[in-house]
């Protein structure tokens, strides 16, 4: 039979998990900093969300304080859209009254003419 050990010792994954324990073990600090590295760490670890916070807030504020604004532009746009397509649709009407003979309505949709119709008289 053959000794586990020396199995152990030819396999691949065994070496690469011997060799990570041992440079785990070399690169831990030493046990007297040990605790004021983690107190440090945490403290600012927890300044750091503070102060992310703090911004996340802020911003949040900034963008609260402008939506009166961008819905007075926005309104102001919109009124500008309605006025330019009332002309459109006025141009095409005013343009045609002169000319016609009958009589014509304009509507959003489109426009209708109407016609009498002789048939019935």
């Amino acid at each position: 039979m053959t000794d586990p050990r020396h199995d152990q010792q030819r396999n691949a994954a065994w070496r690469a998990a011997q060799q990570w324990r041992e440079r785990a073990s070399q690169a831990r600090p030493s046990q007297g900093m040990n605790g004021f590295k983690l107190i440090l760490t945490w403290l600012l670890f927890g300044v750091m969300m503070i102060v992310g916070t703090v911004l996340g807030l802020f911003f949040l504020l900034i963008g609260w304080a402008m939506l009166p604004f961008l819905r007075y532009r926005m309104k102001k746009r919109m009124e500008q859209m309605r006025a330019q397509q009332a002309e459109d649709i006025g141009s095409g009407f005013h343009s045609r009254q002169g000319h016609g003979h009958r009589r014509q309505q304009d509507v959003l949709e489109g426009q209708y003419e109407v016609k009498d119709d002789d048939r019935h008289h």
